[in-house]
């Protein structure tokens, strides 16, 4: 594990349609192992390597998408007293939201300015047994950065980004915790596992997607661009290992293995992708589990151009779309190894006729 590139990825902000930076990170760590590398009109990043030993002269193309956008807001108003009001971008659980900091990326004048803040909670001094017993919703929540409106307008205006301001850590010697593990564990998995392709019989495509969280917006771009055959889409699996969940609802434990999704709700996977990928996983002892899971970039590509062969694997994260998101290294470690290893027999999942 590199936990140092993964706590870098982890960290670096990028909400829907203000994945820059995050981008220039995936760019910059691909570039080297890339024979190709670019970005389209979206802001996809787009890496090729070429096959090492290509099954036939025109070589089917992999790709493997994982998104650089995390969920996040977006400033809508400034009153005078200097508090801001904001819209989620991306899909939040407002219960989970009051006493969190989050980040301003300021934009008056041109350049970021950051602009620290708080999510506060109601004072209990002022509320009531009815506003004890309901949820807060967005509309109504604030932030306070405790600075007067003059200071706050001349940094923030409407419009600007707001990320969550938790920061990656590494809890114990097995789990590590982040705001944003949907998805840049798929991230970080994407980086390595490019990295450590040695064997290819297929063109393999690394595509750092954007704008997933608003509705699998950027991929399909690259999809159409790339015209693959077979797309893993690389993304959190949905453990129900916890108190919450019900017996018949367990499902994807931390610490046994990548899942490799069956079902989500974009998508249905492709049966002989699935028997590929659980082959691949016997053939180099890498653990894995069957998950049912939730909507990916996957679907943005099955269903572009003539389509492809699609489906989705990823480390098991808990509390996705929360700021306590955790996962087990043997499961991050699990996923590089499959998409490593896998283009190895890609080609071998298609049919003759295929064209």
């Amino acid at each position: 594990m590199n936990i140092e590139l993964l706590e870098r990825v982890s960290n670096i902000p990028g909400i829907p349609g203000f994945e820059h930076e995050a981008q220039k990170l995936v760019a910059d760590e691909l570039r080297p192992y890339a024979d190709e590398i670019s970005t389209d009109r979206m802001g996809n990043v787009i890496a090729l390597k070429r096959a090492t030993k290509p099954s036939k002269a025109e070589p089917y193309r992999l790709l493997y998408s994982a998104h650089a956008d995390e969920i996040g807001f977006m400033v809508t108003h400034i009153d005078d007293d200097g508090f801001l009001s904001f819209a989620p971008v991306g899909g939040f659980d407002a219960r989970t939201l009051p006493s969190h900091r989050v980040t301003i990326h300021g934009t008056v004048g041109g350049q970021t300015q950051l602009l620290e803040g708080v999510i506060p909670t109601k004072p209990g001094w002022l509320t009531d047994d009815e506003d004890r017993k309901r949820v807060i919703p967005i509309t109504e929540l604030f932030i306070d950065t405790g600075l007067p409106a003059s200071k706050v307008k001349a940094v923030a205006q409407v419009g600007d980004a707001i990320s969550l301001s938790k920061r990656f850590e590494v809890l114990n010697e097995e789990v590590v915790t982040g705001r944003n593990f949907d998805d840049r564990i798929g991230t970080y998995s994407l980086i390595e596992s490019f990295r450590a392709i040695e064997e290819s019989t297929v063109d393999v495509y690394a595509v750092s997607s954007v704008q997933e969280e608003v509705g699998v917006r950027g991929v399909p771009t690259a999809g159409h661009a790339i015209a693959p055959d077979i797309c893993v889409a690389i993304d959190g699996s949905l453990p129900a290992d916890i108190p919450f969940a019900r017996p018949n609802q367990y499902q994807c434990p931390i610490g046994e293995g990548t899942g490799i999704y069956l079902m989500d709700n974009r998508t249905i996977a492709d049966r002989d992708l699935l028997r590929g990928l659980m082959e691949t996983c016997a053939k180099h002892g890498i653990p894995y589990q069957r998950n049912i899971g939730g909507g990916t970039d996957a679907s943005g590509v099955q269903r572009a151009g003539l389509g492809a062969k699609a489906t989705t694997i990823g480390a098991p994260t808990r509390y996705m779309h929360s700021t306590v998101q955790m996962c087990h290294v043997v499961d991050i470690q699990a996923t590089v190894d499959l998409l490593a290893y896998f283009p190895r027999y890609a080609h071998s999942i298609l049919p003759e006729d295929w064209s």
